[in-house]
């Protein structure tokens, strides 16, 4: 695809001028030069938080539950309330980082997420836990997206914005995992509120070091808000997180499953084809339309989904099959982690470099799969050093093959001025990609165990081997995502090493 530069692209500049260093920017930089290390730990903090919230408060809702005294049914609503005004408000809170200043809004955000942690860590009532979780989910929006526009802007050389996106894609993908070791430990040894209070910790420590490090102000050549737009896909993703979450609950029938995610549909639809007319579009086809960007964006939403069957389905087998403690199930996913992080690092800063992200993103793809098909073996008698280890390492080698060299394509070449709302689009695939991943897979292994259980007496070994028929059905359908994310990603990535477009900020090459 081809576009016509615009004022301020790298495109514009003659070879003298382009020769020449710019000027240091703090808008651009996002902070000190000789600051920007410190800078990457105060957004791997946050991110951390940020990512690790969704499966700390899972680990706490049974002790919530019998505290707070609500029922089965309304059990969701304390994941739903989340991820429905996360994922609904990301782009938004993207376009307000490029808007009012990357700063302003990461502390901002921060200081907000940790006061509904505080509510909800306070909570006497469902409806207040309730409340405390949406809020979060409102802040996490803002959050999340200026901390990966931060890391974008701030990193600017190829060889250090390796290494940047090495470790930033191995806390977003290992924060899963590592919610499940906290909030095993804190739920056992002091009290489920502890899982909602610990991220004033978290929030606390990045909030004084970007206060510090981090330079204040709007970017210079921010854009305008496209509040038709905004209205359009806040209320589109709303309705299809909504839909899909109500689909755990409710059969596939119901009308407020269809209902919302048709009307999500029409409403997603709206916003694409606004965004061709509006003078300033909340989310320009500049971004999009690159193809290597596109495939990122493709492999975050693809791997949200299809990673769920690890954390989730993984998780209740261990706990449920194995009768490991919390803290135990925490421990048992350490290794994949250490591997992801590993792995991360290595691939953003020798591979991607050497050989592109066509070999490596399409590998990661099929490793995940190939764990995923691995992990249908497991039995109501297997070991974790034989059966579960050897497939989470794979998994820990896929993942680390996937998130760091994605997100680093998805967000390198793009102006200052779109930086927050190409790092919320990352964000929002994802979150999207792991609500209908969730839903799918829900469903369809509630439908597997079901099936197993018609005609049969329910003694404890007949449940027990209906979880792990609906367990080893979750695994088959991740592993069908991360095939399909083989193909996509291997049919869209380009041949060879990243070009300067994608290396540096500033220009957008489509």
């Amino acid at each position: 695809m081809e576009h016509t530069p615009e004022p301020g692209d790298a495109a514009d500049h003659t070879p003298q001028e382009a020769a020449r260093p710019a000027p240091h920017d703090p808008h651009r930089a996002g902070g000190k030069h000789e600051h920007r290390w410190l800078i990457l730990a105060v957004i791997a903090v946050a991110q951390l938080m940020v990512v690790l919230d969704a499966t700390i408060v899972n680990i706490a809702l049974p002790s919530a539950q019998r505290d707070l005294d609500f029922s089965d049914g309304n059990r969701q609503w304390i994941v739903t309330a989340y991820a429905l005004a996360f994922g609904s408000l990301l782009l938004l809170g993207g376009r307000v980082a490029d808007l009012v200043g990357r700063k302003a809004v990461f502390i901002a955000g921060l200081a907000g997420f940790a006061l509904a942690s505080a509510l909800g860590g306070a909570a006497t009532s469902f409806g207040m836990l309730v409340l405390a979780r949406a809020l979060q989910g409102v802040f996490g929006a803002l959050l999340a997206p200026a901390a990966l526009s931060l890391l974008t802007t701030t990193f600017t050389d190829p060889r250090e914005r390796a290494k940047a996106f090495g470790i930033y894609g191995a806390v977003a993908g290992s924060g899963a995992a590592v919610g499940l070791l906290l909030g095993g430990v804190l739920t056992e040894y002091l009290d489920w509120r502890w899982c909602l209070y610990v991220n004033l910790a978290f929030a606390a420590a990045a909030i004084l070091g970007g206060a510090r490090l981090l330079h204040p102000g709007a970017p210079p050549d921010r854009p305008r808000l496209d509040v038709p737009g905004t209205i359009l896909v806040s209320a589109g993703l709303f309705c299809i997180v909504y839909g899909f979450s109500n689909a755990e609950t409710h059969a596939w029938g119901d009308w407020m499953t269809w209902g919302f995610l048709v009307i999500g549909a029409v409403l997603v639809t709206l916003f694409a084809w606004w965004q061709t007319r509006a003078a300033h579009p909340l989310l320009p086809l500049r971004v999009v339309l690159d193809r290597d960007r596109g495939a990122s964006f493709l492999a975050m939403f693809i791997s949200g989904a299809g990673m769920f069957g690890v954390f989730l389905f993984l998780t209740y087998y261990m706990q449920q099959i194995l009768a490991y403690s919390p803290i135990k199930t925490g421990l048992a996913f350490l290794p994949m982690v250490a591997v992801m992080v590993v792995v991360s690092v290595l691939t953003t800063n020798v591979l991607v470099p050497r050989f592109g992200a066509k070999p490596i993103v399409p590998l990661g793809m099929g490793l995940s799969a190939a764990s995923m098909a691995w992990l249908t073996a497991l039995g109501t008698d297997s070991g974790y050093a034989a059966h579960v280890l050897p497939p989470l390492l794979v998994m820990g080698l896929g993942l680390g093959l996937i998130f760091a060299p994605a997100m680093s394509m998805a967000t390198s070449g793009i102006a200052a001025h779109d930086a927050g709302v190409a790092s919320a689009l990352v964000n929002t695939t994802q979150q999207v990609g792991g609500s209908i991943g969730t839903a799918l897979l829900n469903t369809l292994a509630t439908t597997a165990a079901s099936h197993y259980l018609s005609g049969r007496r329910p003694t404890s070994g007949a449940r027990a081997e209906a979880q792990m028929r609906s367990y080893e059905t979750a695994y088959w359908w991740s592993a069908l995502f991360f095939a399909i994310g083989l193909v996509v990603t291997f049919v869209l990535y380009r041949r060879g090493r990243p070009a300067d477009g994608h290396l540096s900020d500033g220009a957008v090459h489509m």
